[in-house]
This record gives C-alpha cells, sequence and structure tokens, in this order.
C-alpha cells in the first residue's frame, strides 16, 4: 500500500480544499448581487499551491482569476485553469506575445505602459489600472486624455477598470474618509467613462479588507486574496464578521530527541541553555522552507501531542529545536505542528506573523517548493476555528 505524505514527508503544507470552497461562498454572500469574486492566486496563492485552489475554485463556479506575472498565469493555463487571469504586476511589453499565446488580460500600469504593449503589435486585452490615491501604479483616475487615449491605441481591448483600496484594513477615521475619497474617485471615472463612449468593462475595487469593512460595492467583481484563505493580515478588527476557515495547515516531523542536563547548550551559538533537565526534540524545518529564522527568538512554539512547546535556541537552515519536556513521550516520526489545529489547541498564522513582527501574507507566501502541497483527505478534516473568532 503506497504511504502518504502525512506517513513519511519530512515536512509539508496541509490544504483543507473544503475550507477553500467554504470561504469562496462566504465571500460571495457578502458581495452585492451579481457580483463576481476574482480570487488571488499569486505567490503560488499565498502559499497554498495555486493549481489545486485555482482548480478547485473552478469547481466553485469562480471564473476569474488575478495573478503576479505571465509566469503565474501560463502555469496556470498548462494545469488546465479556464476562465479570466489577469496579470496584476506591469508586465515587459516585450511579453505580450506570450499573454495573447495564453489568453492573458494585462494590467496596463499606466500611459507609457499603455503605448509599449501596443507598440508590440499583438492583440491584447487588457484592464487598465487607475490610480485613486495609492500612488504605486495606475493612470490618474481624473487623467481624462490618458484614460480615452487607452481606448483608441491599436491592439488595445478595455476589458475592465480597477484601482486599489491602501487603507481599508484600517477602521481608523481617517483612514475610512481617505478610502472613500478613494471610492468617490474611481466612481467619477467610471461614470465619466460610461458617458464619453468609453465601456468600462469589468469593474474592481475591493480586495480583502474592501469586502471586511465596506459595504457592499456597486463593482461587478472583488478580488479576494488573503480573505479567501481564512486569515486576516495581522489580526486586525473588521467590520464585516465573515465565517471563514484557515485553510492551511504546516506541519513537520521529529527526528531526534536527546536529554541535556542542567547548563548544557545546544544549537548554533549554544543559544539554549538548558536550565533543568531537558528534552529536546529536533524538528525538520528550517529557514529555508520559509519559516523566519527569528521565530525561536520571539517565543515560537509548536504543538506536539496537543501540547505548546517553546522552541529553543536558533532556527537553523533545514530544522529547529523545541524543548519538549512537557511531553515525555515524544519521539522520532511524531508529526509537528507550526500553524494549525492539533488535538484542540491552534496555533494561527496571525500570532506566528505577529512574533516575528511581519504579516501573514509575507509570513505564507515565503513557505517554500521542499514543502508539498498535500490536500487532506475529508473525512480527517478537524474542525477548525473561524477567522471571526479572532
Amino acid at each position: 500500500m503506497a504511504c502518504s505524505m502525512m506517513d513519511t514527508g519530512r515536512a509539508w503544507r496541509e490544504i483543507d480544499l473544503e475550507a477553500l470552497s467554504h470561504n469562496a461562498r462566504s465571500l460571495r454572500a457578502a458581495l452585492s448581487p451579481g457580483c463576481r469574486l476574482m480570487a488571488v492566486v499569486k505567490a503560488d496563492a499565498y502559499g497554498h499551491g495555486a493549481l489545486p485552489v485555482a482548480l478547485r475554485l473552478g469547481r466553485e463556479g469562480v471564473d476569474a482569476f488575478a495573478v503576479a506575472c505571465p509566469e503565474e498565469g501560463i502555469a496556470l493555463r498548462r494545469g488546465g485553469v479556464r476562465g479570466e487571469i489577469l496579470v496584476l504586476g506591469c508586465t515587459p511589453p516585450e511579453q505580450a506575445p506570450l499573454l495573447a499565446r495564453w489568453a492573458l488580460t494585462q494590467a496596463v500600469a499606466d500611459g507609457a505602459h499603455g503605448r509599449a504593449l501596443s507598440a508590440r503589435g499583438v492583440p491584447l486585452a487588457v484592464h487598465l489600472a487607475l490610480d485613486t490615491g495609492m500612488h504605486r501604479l495606475g493612470i490618474p483616475a481624473e487623467d481624462r486624455a490618458a484614460i480615452g487615449e487607452m481606448y483608441r491605441l491599436p491592439n488595445l481591448r478595455v476589458t475592465g477598470v480597477f484601482s486599489h483600496l491602501c487603507v481599508s484594513d484600517s477602521l481608523e477615521e481617517a483612514h475610512a474618509a481617505y478610502t472613500k475619497a478613494q471610492l468617490a474617485r474611481f466612481a467619477r471615472a467610471v461614470a465619466w467613462m460610461d458617458g464619453a463612449g468609453y465601456p468600462p468593462g469589468q469593474t474592481h475595487i475591493q480586495a480583502s479588507y474592501g469586502i471586511w469593512n465596506l459595504p457592499p460595492q456597486p463593482w461587478s467583481m472583488a478580488r479576494a486574496g488573503i480573505a479567501l484563505y481564512g486569515v486576516t493580515s495581522a489580526g486586525e478588527a473588521t467590520r464585516n464578521r465573515l465565517d471563514l476557515r484557515p485553510v492551511l495547515s504546516l506541519r513537520a516531523r521529529v527526528t531526534s530527541v536527546r536529554t541535556l542536563a542542567p547548563g548544557e547548550g545546544a544549537g548554533y551559538g549554544l543559544a539554549f541553555r538548558a536550565q533543568r533537565e531537558t528534552r529536546l526534540a529536533a524538528v525538520s524545518m528550517g529557514y529555508a522552507d520559509g519559516l523566519p529564522r527569528c521565530l525561536a527568538g520571539q517565543g515560537g512554539q509548536v504543538l506536539l501531542h496537543g501540547v505548546r512547546c517553546p522552541m529553543a535556541g536558533r532556527v537553523c537552515m533545514d530544522q529547529l529545536l523545541a524543548d519538549v519536556t512537557a511531553v515525555p513521550q515524544t519521539a522520532p516520526g511524531d508529526v509537528v505542528t507550526l500553524i494549525g489545529a492539533d488535538s484542540g489547541q491552534t496555533i494561527r498564522a496571525e500570532e506566528v506573523a505577529r512574533r516575528c513582527g511581519t504579516i501573514t501574507n509575507e509570513l505564507l507566501s515565503r513557505l517554500g517548493p521542499r514543502l508539498p502541497c498535500v490536500p487532506l483527505p475529508e473525512a480527517r478534516y478537524p474542525a477548525k476555528p473561524s477567522v471571526s473568532a479572532l
């Protein structure tokens, strides 16, 4: 009988595709009637495995996806993903033939980018990015001449227009006012386009926090990234309490267990020093797998047989140490949980990110290719806490 990754692997990501489907349904329910969900699957679906995530969402009726670069979109097409794939990043015009060959829709980053894409002589579907106040990419939303020019360029077929909200993750009064101003700039630009004979096509400005913190908006799509995976960026309070479930669990395996006498040190620099007789376990995951090197020094913990055990010393390239004195039955081969649930205890991604001074978006998207994505058999799914319980 073949062994599964969970039986033999050194370290892996467990992906709860049922939770993913549940999250997609919950997010859709929060949108205005007729508003489509665009799934943001860039950075390997925030570390969750872009292809299996997109294929599962396709089964749920999601037919629009967003990536950062053509290579990510091509990988989805090669894997059989249908529907619209929007490249959000500023793709070099020289790659226009790739965009056309793989039926990818390209974001126009600014006027110069649009003209350069057009000059390649390849027919392309594009969404116009409008700068409503983030000042990163986009044609200024008030620049009517530049917007109109994009419609008159040969080879570009404008099928959508979008913008991005830069402080919608905050409920502070000043930030809420700025978000309201961005929405108004976008609405004025779209209304002008409609009236001037420039059909805007698909319209979208909400990302995850725009769904969490705004009432339903009158646009045709909303882009869900981190919310789709059932976690917040940093544990922030949100206005709308959506029923979302964490999709990813991070597991590794105990490879060795040894006992240290009081006063003995362990690890690089002997950074751990035993204050009492201590049982130390080596765990088969390190910073080359994407785990932050600083985590052990910031109070990082693991779950072992449902018990929280502190990390010890320094995270190494391929492994880390954990103080398992409280779990005397620990043995090589035992499964360690770094993110996820085990026997009623949970370490959330938000907790790990907070300890390391970052956000879950960075933490999860850094998880490396050495960690296979393993879809869990449905019968083994434990009930997972909702993000609304934060």
